[in-house]
């Protein structure tokens, strides 16, 4: 089902750019490759543990990698946090992670679906295959984000995201251990916004708080 295939600021504050009432996210996914584990425990400890949407992860790991990085990432979230499974259903306020050797979709909306299809841009999981799913499935409920990384993986799922009225976050690649992933998106798709490392997390608690209607 699915074919492979104007940057605002670095440090814009909330004040001095309101964005118009937003529509409710009910999805997060995060892509990563080099330099990703650090970037990770930055993201997820700035996460409360009330946080609402659900957080889909893809960590670029060798196939043969244990589950040691889904107990490490747990040690630093607030929120519940475990391996996606095939045909699981995806709840707010969990985080997923990616599975060694196995593309993570969004099958549908509220159910994942793994797959052993060829890797993508040399990587299974690819962060391209889970962000067009997603964007496919949810939306303009989707924000996608690119942290630090190696290779251009994500570029294009970015934009799939922000053509199906999704938001784009990127790592500022001044602050990211490897420059190469964050520059790719930017390149290939108009960001809403490249944030220092630290400033993702309280953007996404602004963006997805429940709307006060």
């Amino acid at each position: 089902m699915r074919s492979w295939k104007g940057v605002k600021s670095f440090t814009d504050g909330f004040s001095s750019k309101q964005a118009p009432r937003q529509p409710h996210f009910e999805l997060v996914v995060v892509g990563t490759s080099l330099g990703g584990l650090s970037a990770l425990e930055t993201l997820l400890n700035g996460l409360p543990s009330n946080f609402p949407a659900a957080v889909a992860i893809v960590q670029h790991r060798h196939k043969e990698s244990n589950t040691g990085l889904s107990e490490f990432l747990q040690s630093c979230s607030l929120l519940p946090l475990q391996d996606a499974a095939d045909k699981a259903a995806i709840v707010p306020g969990h985080v997923y992670l990616a599975p060694a050797d196995y593309h993570l979709l969004v099958e549908s909306v509220g159910w994942f679906a793994l797959s052993t299809d060829m890797p993508v841009s040399y990587a299974r999981p690819s962060i391209d295959v889970l962000f067009e799913s997603a964007a496919d499935a949810y939306g303009h409920h989707t924000i996608g984000i690119i942290l630090t990384g190696s290779g251009g993986d994500g570029a294009q799922g970015l934009a799939r995201i922000k053509a199906c009225g999704g938001l784009a976050i990127v790592q500022d690649p001044q602050t990211a251990e490897s420059q190469m992933m964050p520059k790719a998106a930017i390149a290939t798709t108009a960001v809403d916004w490249i944030l220092p490392l630290a400033d993702i997390a309280p953007r996404l608690i602004h963006l997805c708080q429940p709307v006060i209607r």
